[in-house]
């Protein structure tokens, strides 16, 4: 049809493609909140996928129990909580930015990041843990959160690792090697502390803020090095 003309006016919207976070089971929970927190405030969409044995390190570490058919709502209060486990530290309204986001179950291996023509901007898996470091690096696929990390490689997709282990063995130095060769970005949760930490929740936002920097998505969560020593002394 020529310009202008009623299909133009019609046409479908484009895609949704969000961004898909997978929580593994190592220690580390706060980094995805503050993730998950840094996506919804910059508009991004999001598909979230909690694995089975992070539930129980959400429990240890929140006291959130993440339930499939209640997730909106533990997602919500999982993300109202600081560093410190401490309910009601992010008071605002989280219901707007939620309505983005879309929850699939880890066990189902039919659901849409499970395949390479599901659109998504990407994945970010925070924190990682070795197992699932070992699993992505050798193709495992044994739930959702590892697929959808194989299919991401395989379509040269953005890959971030925040792997969170301390020490690391020879096995585990292979597989994140693995992955950087594969076009991952492996982002140890190191903080860093030239930022002025005055809390745990600024050392937790300096990592989140290095997986979004990763990313490609702007955020504000920590203060950026500009060249001047000191600076974080003087705030």
């Amino acid at each position: 049809m020529k310009p202008g003309s009623y299909a133009d006016h019609h046409s479908p919207p484009p895609p949704r493609r969000p961004w898909v976070v997978g929580v593994s089971g190592a220690s580390g929970t706060p980094y995805a909140a503050a993730v998950l927190r840094g996506l919804l405030a910059a508009g991004e969409s999001v598909d979230l996928v909690v694995s089975r044995a992070s539930r129980l390190t959400l429990l240890d570490e929140t006291g959130v129990a993440f339930r499939d058919a209640h997730w909106r709502e533990d997602l919500a209060a999982w993300l109202a909580r600081g560093a410190d486990g401490k309910p009601g530290t992010f008071t605002g309204d989280l219901a707007p930015s939620l309505a983005d986001v879309r929850y699939w179950a880890a066990g189902d291996l039919a659901a849409g990041p499970s395949s390479g023509s599901y659109p998504s901007k990407g994945m970010l898996i925070v924190p990682a843990s070795t197992a699932c470091v070992a699993g992505v690096a050798l193709g495992l696929s044994k739930d959702l959160l590892q697929r959808a990390a194989s299919v991401t490689l395989k379509e040269r997709g953005k890959l971030v690792v925040a792997v969170r282990e301390t020490p690391l063995n020879g096995q585990t130095l292979g597989h994140l090697v693995t992955l950087d060769q594969a076009g991952a970005v492996v982002l140890p949760a190191s903080p860093a502390f030239y930022a002025g930490a005055t809390h745990i929740q600024d050392l937790v936002d300096f990592v989140a803020g290095r997986v979004l920097d990763a990313a490609g998505v702007a955020h504000g969560l920590y203060r950026r090095w500009e060249g001047g020593l000191g600076g974080s002394r003087e705030q």
